[in-house]
């Protein structure tokens, strides 16, 4: 009889499912998000030394270091980080799936979280979100407005940023082009010379994350050609929204998006005096987690806002049907 020498797929314990280290990973979440084995012990009802074994065993068992143990502090390795990720994205699923189905049946509701840049809130919420509730009214959506990059709590966000990789599935809603925007009674008599109306003129500041206040502004002016203007000065704030706020005040110059504030230039309260603008590829970004996909509600929602946007930049017309896909059509 010949022997049989084909190569056989030998599983690792620690990425077979039916031998996932459950309690193993359980400790080490704790650990990660307590930042020290203490406190994830207080939280978890057990001793220190049943959890050190927890994670000394899943370190042994994968073959990787998850913590750099310090006197003062315990970190995570990069191992750490990477892992950490995941297992939290999974608890929550387990987590929010177990709260549905124990739920009585009255109370049972799909949340979807969602994350939104303070100023696309302020302006686009309420009409986006309310056609989404008329026809999903047993979805319970639970919307934050973090500044800067949001946090990891959510299900899909709307980013303000440039294109760039990373771990999300990124969709390009639109792309921004700001131009100077300001109160009426600042060009009652024209504009003859722009770079001499901006020096003239208080100016507004928008910060972007990880730029300086000034950059945007001083951009604007090298694009357009303008020379020998000084823009470092003036107010800064947060978001276009406060800057624009400002700006309906009489006060200042803003650049920011006027697909953004149409409301505000269609009723004469704002203006966009110039056609010059700016452009660096900044837009706003639906980032979604490639795993949430396989959720029908996720998968649906981002299939809706991606055509909902893409009507709008086109016209104002028939809006897109809202419909749940199943599984990951639309993707």
């Amino acid at each position: 009889m010949t022997e049989d020498r084909s190569p056989q797929t030998k599983k690792d314990p620690a990425v077979d499912r039916r031998r996932l280290p459950l309690n193993a990973l359980r400790a080490f979440e704790a650990v990660a998000h307590h930042g020290s084995f203490t406190a994830a012990a207080a939280a978890l009802n057990i001793s220190q030394s049943a959890l050190s074994r927890h994670v000394i065993g899943l370190e042994e068992s994968i073959g990787r270091k998850l913590f750099e143990r310090g006197h003062k502090a315990t970190t995570l390795t990069d191992a750490g980080r990477s892992l950490a990720a995941g297992i939290g994205k999974g608890f929550d699923r387990i987590e929010q799936a177990l709260k549905e189905v124990c739920a009585p049946e009255e109370q049972r509701q799909r949340k979807l979280r969602i994350n939104l840049p303070p100023s696309f809130a302020m302006k686009l919420t309420v009409p986006l979100l309310t056609d989404f509730r008329r026809s999903f009214p047993e979805v319970l959506l639970e919307v934050s407005t973090p500044y800067g990059v949001p946090d990891s709590e959510f299900d899909v966000a709307v980013v303000y940023a440039r294109p760039a990789v990373d771990e999300w599935i990124t969709d390009l809603l639109w792309e921004e082009r700001p131009t100077i925007l300001c109160h009426p009674d600042l060009v009652r008599g024209g504009i003859s010379d722009l770079a001499s109306f901006i020096a003239a003129n208080e100016i507004i500041h928008v910060k972007i994350v990880d730029m300086e206040p000034y950059l945007t502004w001083q951009r604007f002016l090298v694009q357009n050609g303008l020379g020998g203007v000084s823009v470092a000065r003036g107010v800064t704030f947060d978001s276009a929204s406060l800057g624009v706020q400002y700006a309906l005040s009489g006060q200042g110059l803003v650049l920011a998006d006027p697909a953004l504030f149409r409301e505000e230039i269609e009723s004469g309260r704002l203006v966009a005096p110039v056609t010059a603008h700016y452009y660096e590829g900044f837009g706003y970004y639906l980032k979604t987690d490639a795993e949430g996909l396989v959720d029908p509600l996720i998968a649906g929602f981002r299939s809706w806002i991606i055509s909902r946007f893409s009507n709008r930049m086109v016209n104002d017309g028939e809006k897109p049907a809202l419909r749940i896909v199943s599984g990951t059509e639309g993707v």
